[in-house]
């Protein structure tokens, strides 16, 4: 398995679709109403073979540069995701999105799994500037941005889509320098 240690106990790896796939898919079945309320995608994942086709696409992009999906490992469970989607290379930025299993919320892991994430992408990819976009009614994901070291940069009126509509969306940003002052 590729991974990268965030801590003793946890760490982010490249998806192995067949082996990965069947333990996500289990953890999504078992939040399924939760999950679906902030993360389109969920309605979509149906069996076990969506979440499989899903992570060879990921790993697809992976190989073509668009994007960098891992899953969170916590000891030896597969706890959820988080990924880097759409490089910009241009402007040396990309969006942060994660998702975690009901069991493994509420211990600190995803501010931990942003964090590692952080590191590796502005050590190994060159990134400037990451995003995390959330749903002003997700106050979940604005916590675990704001322990990330992530500001709110503002609120953009509609602009994420749900399943019961056009919600605003708080607009997160952190910098490569606000990351390397973390560090010294």
């Amino acid at each position: 398995m590729l991974a990268q240690r965030v801590t003793e106990e946890l760490q982010l790896a490249v998806p192995r679709p067949v082996v990965d796939g069947p333990q996500l898919f289990q953890l999504v079945v078992a939040d399924r109403e939760r999950l679906t309320r902030f993360l389109p995608w969920v309605a979509q994942t149906q069996t076990v073979q969506d979440e499989v086709a899903f992570l060879q696409m990921t790993n697809r992009h992976l190989g073509q540069g668009q994007s960098l999906n891992l899953v969170i490992w916590v000891g030896d469970a597969v706890a959820g995701m988080i990924s880097c989607n759409r490089f910009d290379q241009a402007n040396c930025s990309a969006d942060i999105g994660y998702w975690l299993g009901r069991p493994f919320r509420g211990r600190g892991v995803m501010t931990q799994a942003v964090r590692g994430l952080c590191t590796l992408v502005f050590q190994d990819y060159g990134m400037n500037r990451l995003v995390i976009r959330a749903a002003v009614e997700n106050g979940a994901s604005q916590a675990v941005a704001r322990r990330a070291g992530f500001h709110l940069e503002g609120i953009l009126r509609q602009n994420e889509k749900l399943a019961d509509g056009y919600h605003d969306e708080c607009l997160f940003s952190y910098l490569r320098s606000e990351w390397a002052a973390t560090r010294s």
